[in-house]
């Protein structure tokens, strides 16, 4: 990289104690001292910014609490395991965990038994070689005597101890490290050495990776016990692909109906397989030991079911209902008034018609139909294109009259019309180019789509620029100003003002029908209400506020989202349970879906850009020195097989609460937390879920102090808690101020949008958008910005702490918090910096606001845009995101400037994302460790 090298600028010369880029000072982002005499555009001179605890390059360095001798980090994918992939669909199907009996004789030489070699644990602690115990399973046949054997000779991760007030700033290289990793023997899996036997982290998380043996001892931890459970980890099945069982054969428990896995034994000669999960021997199918494509005898030993965590199988015609229905659209299109002045109508309109080549369509099934909404409903006809005759509209003004229009060209194959198809996209904004009509029936409209799609079930995209106004589901603005900021907020804002859309939610999973809402009003639109028929029906409510087809970023932003919706595999008709060890029960559902028994949950699509969180209970003793978790996701492709998407878990247990604390995992917890203050956010009050989450912190350090720790009972003891989970205080803090929860002034549409995206983004993606990752580019290394020699990905910078002490007034930073990018500019930045990326050589000419950056011919814009782009590069969400511009403040800032509010609104939006800082009357991280540790002395 030595042709590219970090250019160097004039000194600039500042005056001491002024605030660092001058963020809004106490009360709104915090005040921070300035660094005088500072060289802009170069390696930054504070030495918080050049690392972690003065460990220059974070990311890169050794972390602070690795300790000499202690384990590094496994090399290679995460924790030490293979990066994988996952495959095609997850569709839902209802009845297809049907009973299976399936016998067979095979026989084939037991595998040897191994003894277990070193273990990695959690990084700085120690590891010690393990001796192996001989015969059988360790030569021990009772459970209880294993387990003890084991929690002797196998090392779990092991406690270290943090000081919270005097790792300031915190090391926020933690929120990339791996979980504390699950400690396995290596014979505790069929074959011995299995690096795929156990489930990487981006598939399922534990809040802890050592289970208590005792509801008593999981009750006094104070923690929670939870898995977040991600079964797709990208929008399509080639980017993630995952091992497949091709053949049919299915081997299950016949008691509890656990699918065969890496982690069962072999019992009888070979001929029978224990059950893991409930100890039941069951026979193993003849067809295991025999190759169908090659018709030739096969090793059993190579079967994807016994080597990998996470497997699809395809499954044979006994768990399917139905035979797998083709992929079905209906585009629901607002056409009022609102919708035309927008450009909504045409922006979608036009998407659709370029996405066409994307939607999923191997088989040449899939299907669309196209409605038009104001107070009528408007259904276009669409013949074949081997028909004679155009597309025509039909239009159906009394939408309190449940009928719908019976000819045969509403619901469209998309291979057979597709030219008719294009003519309508193409002519559609013309149509309707003169219509005034300023209303919105969607109530009615989604009724009518449900009717037309019933039988085969599907997907139903709407889009809408208004309020509903019109028919049933029909609603009106709520008085915000009188509740805003009161414990009435969220009963009154937040609740569902219209029960039609909770209802109709049953009716749509009962025929297979997702509904997912693009709403782009400029106004009120009750996404509070709206959102829940997204929610019951495994869909996604998306909400672009102020959306205007004026603005190039908007219609990138909204096309790209739909067009990312519309490309997605999609699992059709499927349902998901999870399965645990005896002694566990599934006690807890949290997602966007619908809970149709006690462990059932109901998706008529999979969506792939979503996870869900389960939470566990211990109903009884464990006396074994594991426990497994297994989750099945039964569904159809969208090219017609029904398939069967396993994943299973092996966890380890203890009766230590130190090492229950040493394994807990703090991005699990924080999502379990999450989902738990939202859920009181809609039973209670924004304030008792604020105090949740305070709680939540007070107990667990409580604990740690009293229980884990013993010997730090005084009042003047430092504020210690487990190294692994030192991130929890600092994630729980930011949470108070996200905007689903933080105290003032709050349009209810974008509280109760952040509600929906807490309750349903996968878990990376939810602690950027509770922690934004904040990274400074003005002094990037040379390699940073540029493709890496070897893997050819762009190279990232280390991401700084959020908080203002981290920013120069000259500097140049970008602020990622999920779904939105701010480049922030120092308004005291030089001309070289402010020419090199905007081209522009006096900063307040830099336009500022919703903006794309130019595309210059020099060397560091086109680094900072490689940044951005890569940042904004995910092959696992549809989310896109726009691109703030923001100029930090200057003593040479022009007085009475004609943009001045908009500069400083759009700068407190930013600087509200560094959550480190006193904010909105809430303190900042230092002032609530403080703050903390004084309850804790009470």
């Amino acid at each position: 990289m030595s042709g590219h090298r970090r250019r160097h600028y004039p000194q600039a010369q500042y005056q001491v104690n002024q605030p660092a880029a001058n963020i809004p000072p106490a009360g709104q982002a915090g005040v921070v001292p300035g660094y005088p005499g500072q060289a802009p555009y170069a390696a930054n001179p504070n030495p918080a910014l050049n690392g972690v605890n003065g460990v220059p390059g974070a990311q890169g360095a050794t972390p602070a609490y690795y300790t000499p001798g202690a384990a590094a980090p496994v090399a290679g994918g995460i924790n030490g395991y293979p990066q994988q992939g996952q495959d095609p669909s997850i569709d839902a199907a209802t009845q297809g965990f049907s009973n299976m009996n399936i016998q067979g004789i095979p026989t084939l030489p037991q595998q040897p038994t191994q003894g277990y070699p070193q273990q990695s644990v959690y990084p700085g602690a120690p590891v010690a070689p393990v001796a192996p115990v001989a015969g059988g399973y360790n030569g021990i046949t009772s459970p209880q005597d294993a387990a003890n054997a084991l929690r002797q000779t196998l090392p779990l991760n092991q406690l270290y101890q943090t000081d919270l007030l005097k790792e300031l700033p915190p090391p926020i290289q933690d929120l990339s490290l791996p979980p504390p990793p699950l400690v396995i023997p290596s014979d505790a899996t069929l074959i011995p050495n299995n690096p795929n036997a156990n489930t990487p982290p981006e598939f399922t998380r534990s809040t802890l990776n050592a289970i208590p043996t005792t509801h008593s001892l999981l009750k006094k931890s104070k923690l929670p016990l939870a898995l977040v459970i991600r079964p797709y980890i990208s929008l399509k099945n080639e980017t993630k692909p995952v091992a497949t069982v091709g053949d049919a054969v299915i081997s299950r428990c016949r008691r509890c109906r656990s699918y065969i896995n890496p982690f069962v034994q072999l019992t009888n000669n070979n001929t029978r397989w224990r059950c893991n999960l409930c100890s039941l021997v069951n026979d193993i199918p003849a067809a295991f030991d025999h190759d169908a494509f090659q018709n030739v005898p096969a090793n059993r030993y190579e079967r994807s079911e016994l080597n990998h965590s996470v497997v699809e199988f395809i499954a044979p015609k006994e768990y399917a209902v139905r035979s797998p229905e083709p992929l079905t659209y209906a585009f629901l299109i607002d056409v009022s008034i609102h919708s035309i002045s927008s450009g909504l109508l045409a922006t979608v309109a036009t998407t659709i018609l370029e996405s066409l080549d994307r939607i999923p369509n191997e088989d040449t099934r899939a299907r669309v139909a196209f409605i038009g909404i104001d107070s009528s409903l408007h259904f276009f006809n669409i013949p074949e294109d081997t028909e004679e005759g155009e597309p025509s509209i039909l239009e159906v003004p009394d939408v309190d009259e449940p009928f719908t229009p019976s000819p045969d060209n509403l619901l469209v194959s998309l291979k057979d019309a597709r030219q008719n198809i294009e003519k309508l996209l193409s002519n559609l904004p013309n149509l309707f180019a003169n219509n005034a009509n300023p209303s919105f029936a969607l109530g009615p409209a989604l009724q009518f789509a449900h009717k037309l799609i019933e039988s085969s079930g599907g997907k139903v995209i709407t889009f809408g620029s208004t309020l509903p106004n019109v028919g049933i589901g029909k609603l009106a603005l709520r008085d915000e100003e009188s509740v805003y900021d009161k414990p009435k907020e969220a009963s009154t804002l937040l609740s569902v003002a219209n029960s039609f859309y909770k209802s109709f939610a049953v009716d749509c999973n009962k025929s297979q029908i997702t509904v997912e809402f693009f709403l782009t009003s400029s106004s009120y639109q009750d996404v509070a209400t709206l959102a829940n028929l997204p929610r019951f029906t495994a869909g996604q409510t998306h909400f672009y506020p102020g959306w205007s087809a004026a603005s190039i970023e908007d219609v990138t932003k909204l096309s790209k989202e739909i067009s990312n919706t519309l490309s997605s595999d999609i699992p059709l008709e499927a349902v998901f349970r999870a399965r645990g060890s005896s002694g566990l029960r599934m006690s807890g559902f949290y997602g966007n879906f619908f809970n149709r028994s006690s462990d059932l949950c109901s998706y008529p699509t999979f969506p792939r850009d979503q996870n869900l969180v389960v939470e566990m209970s211990i109903e009884e003793n464990i006396t074994k020195p594991f426990v497994y978790i297994q989750s099945a996701i039964l569904h159809s492709t969208h090219y017609g097989q029904r398939r069967i998407r396993v994943i299973t878990t092996a966890i380890p247990t203890t009766s230590n609460i130190s090492e229950v604390y040493a394994s807990a995992d703090q991005l699990a917890i924080t999502s379990y937390y999450a989902h738990k203050a939202a859920e009181k956010v809609y039973s209670s009050s924004l304030i008792d879920a604020r105090d949740l989450l305070n709680k939540y912190l007070i107990d667990l350090l409580n604990v740690f102090k009293k229980d884990v720790v013993a010997s730090n009972t005084g009042g003047i003891s430092p504020l210690m808690f487990s190294t692994n989970l030192r991130m929890l205080p600092l994630l729980i803090h930011s949470l108070t101020k996200n905007i689903a929860f933080r105290p003032g002034r709050v349009p209810s549409d974008h509280r109760a949008n952040a509600l929906n995206l807490i309750g349903s983004i996968p878990l990376p993606q939810l602690i950027r958008f509770i922690y934004p990752t904040v990274y400074s580019l003005h002094d990037i290394p040379d390699n940073v910005g540029l493709p890496d020699e070897e893997t050819g990905e762009i190279v990232l910078p280390d991401a700084i702490n959020a908080g203002a002490e981290h920013f120069e007034r000259y500097g140049l930073y970008l602020i990622n918090n999920t779904t939105d990018l701010f480049l922030w500019v120092g308004g005291d930045a030089v001309q070289g910096l402010v020419n090199d990326v905007f081209g522009i050589p006096d900063i307040f000419q830099v336009p500022i606001g919703k903006h794309e950056l130019p595309v210059l011919e020099n060397d560091f814009n086109e680094r900072v845009r490689n940044i951005i782009s890569k940042v904004r590069e995910s092959h696992d969400t549809v989310m896109y995101q726009n691109l703030y511009i923001v100029r930090g403040g200057s003593t040479a800032e022009p007085i009475n400037a004609a943009n001045a509010r908009e500069v400083s609104s759009l700068r407190l939006w930013a600087a509200s994302n560094l959550v480190e800082d006193r904010h909105n009357n809430l303190p900042s991280y230092r002032e609530f460790l403080s703050a903390t540790k004084e309850k804790l002395s009470q």
